[in-house]
């Protein structure tokens, strides 16, 4: 058995047909048959359903080519590790964001990531915060931009910048009464929050404690703009961070934005990354790049006032 008879079966499984397949893997027909044959005689099982239509595996077969989906991607993951090696600016490089800093904090550093590292293939991956701190940990993604602290002595951490909270509000309603807000201002509120499993979630209700407010019973959304949709709508307040509301963000006339007065409530970003990875060397100068932002980008001066 070698990796390349793996490779004609995986290449079946994906075309259910021997001319396909064998186009996709850059061999003849006749070839493919063959190895199939001998890679069967080999397992002692038949793989591949004969003297029907349609190509089907058998049940066996599409076991089997699952077990080598998944040793040719180890395989891979190999050679990517020699690539990192020998090179670490180049290759692909896998990095974990969750839903509430992702699509806002994106366009600000690709272009700096595309100049600074040319020859990176960077691969974006989007998930909830404790999917990000499993998948690190099992080498699936090579680092995490994700809100601190990170409880984890396996895990290097450094420190991108720290992004204010502004409260949102529906357009049509009073205005507060002082600005920048004050953290008890929030008290005769009810604030939308996210579901579980937003970190983002935990660190509101850690604003509301401070302030002595509550969260509004009977919703939870599942994304900021969800939250910005039911405030507009004039559902009820919340908190989102201030990337959130800058553009390329559209701004909304149905919201109003109000900062919060110093020492606002905010959290703190980090690149998180394994010690022991091969990459752990690029990861400072990756940080240098995404802490290195559009100046006034983070400051909440121009919602001090009506």
């Amino acid at each position: 058995m070698n990796l390349r008879d793996l490779k004609y079966l995986v290449a079946l499984a994906d075309h259910r047909h021997f001319g396909r397949a064998a186009e996709a893997s850059f061999v003849s027909q006749p070839t493919l048959s063959t190895q199939i044959k001998k890679l069967e005689e080999e397992l002692g099982v038949v793989l591949i359903e004969r003297g029907t239509r349609r190509l089907m595996l058998t049940e066996v077969g599409a076991a089997i080519a699952e077990r080598a989906r998944e040793v040719l991607n180890e395989v891979e993951q190999i050679r990517e590790e020699a690539r990192r090696h020998r090179d670490p600016e180049a290759g692909s490089l896998r990095l974990g964001l969750f839903p509430t800093i992702g699509p806002y904090l994106l366009p600000h550093v690709m272009p700096n990531l595309r100049t600074r590292f040319p020859q990176l293939e960077l691969y974006l991956i989007e998930e909830k915060t404790e999917v990000l701190i499993d998948q690190l940990r099992r080498g699936r993604i090579d680092a995490a931009v994700l809100a601190l602290p990170v409880e984890d002595k396996s895990f290097a951490t450094e420190l991108l910048f720290e992004e204010p909270f502004v409260l949102c509000t529906p357009a049509d309603q009073p205005a507060p009464d002082h600005l920048p807000v004050q953290l008890f201002d929030l008290k005769a509120n009810s604030l939308l929050l996210l579901e579980e499993g937003h970190c983002m979630r935990d660190q509101a209700l850690e604003v509301c404690e401070r302030a002595g407010a509550r969260e509004r019973q009977g919703f939870r959304a599942t994304s900021l703009e969800t939250l910005r949709q039911m405030v507009a709508a004039g559902v009820g307040v919340t908190l989102l961070p201030v990337l959130s509301v800058k553009p390329p963000v559209a701004s909304n006339p149905a919201l109003r934005v109000a900062s919060f007065e110093e020492p606002s409530p905010k959290r703190e970003l980090g690149l998180i990354w394994r010690r022991q990875s091969a990459r752990a060397n690029l990861m400072p100068e990756l940080a240098e790049v995404l802490r290195t932002l559009p100046p006034g980008l983070l400051s909440t001066a121009e919602y001090n006032s009506e």
